[in-house]
């Protein structure tokens, strides 16, 4: 079960189990309260292993909420696992932190804080823009500029409710629709010659 847990969850699980313990002594219903809230945290932090699909794949779980050109974007709920993973196989060209407004996750917006993670593939750029929800205060990025990255490997995490935007180079189709959930590692995109021939 631990390996199923994002490592950054350890320090504020403990946190939660041991003041639960304490309250189980003192009053009752916090401890109670505490317990749940640790059940919650631990399923919020959840890192289960994928399998990863074919072509471009989606980067985080969640629910489309648009399609437009070039951009695809997943709002995540607390209920969704939040680990974000590469869309494709390449090299990390940049990472650019952006501070600004926090707002509904639910919401697009603009000038809000997001961090934008540029990765140069064999067939062009891509981008994953990580956008922090007024619940979801920080952005957690494993990756460094100049790593290479395997598609499908864990690039961030966002804490507790946040949207994901998808952007891809010209030449590939996105084979998701608005309302469509998707998880990450799924295939949400592919190149328009392959579409054709299907």
């Amino acid at each position: 079960m631990l390996e199923l847990i994002e490592k950054s969850a350890s320090k504020p699980l403990a946190i939660i189990l041991i003041l639960s313990v304490i309250f189980l002594f003192l009053y009752y219903l916090l401890s109670i309260i505490l317990i749940l809230f640790l059940v919650f945290t631990a399923y919020f932090f959840r890192d289960p292993e994928r399998k990863i699909g074919d072509g471009v794949i989606s980067p985080a779980d969640g629910r489309i909420d648009y399609v437009g050109c070039n951009q695809l974007e997943i709002f995540m709920s607390p209920f969704d696992c939040h680990i974000n993973r590469s869309p494709v196989k390449g090299k990390i060209l940049s990472i650019e932190f952006r501070d600004g407004k926090l707002i509904p996750a639910y919401r697009r917006g603009k000038n809000v804080r997001m961090n934008e993670i540029t990765i140069r593939a064999g067939d062009g750029i891509y981008k994953v823009i990580q956008i922090a929800g007024i619940f979801a205060r920080r952005i957690v990025c494993y990756v460094r500029e100049g790593e290479d990255v395997e598609k499908g490997q864990r690039i961030g995490l966002i804490r507790f409710g946040s949207r994901v935007i998808l952007e891809l180079p010209t030449g590939y189709k996105f084979i998701r629709r608005v309302g469509e959930k998707v998880k990450a590692g799924e295939t949400v995109a592919v190149k328009d010659e392959d579409l054709q021939r299907s």
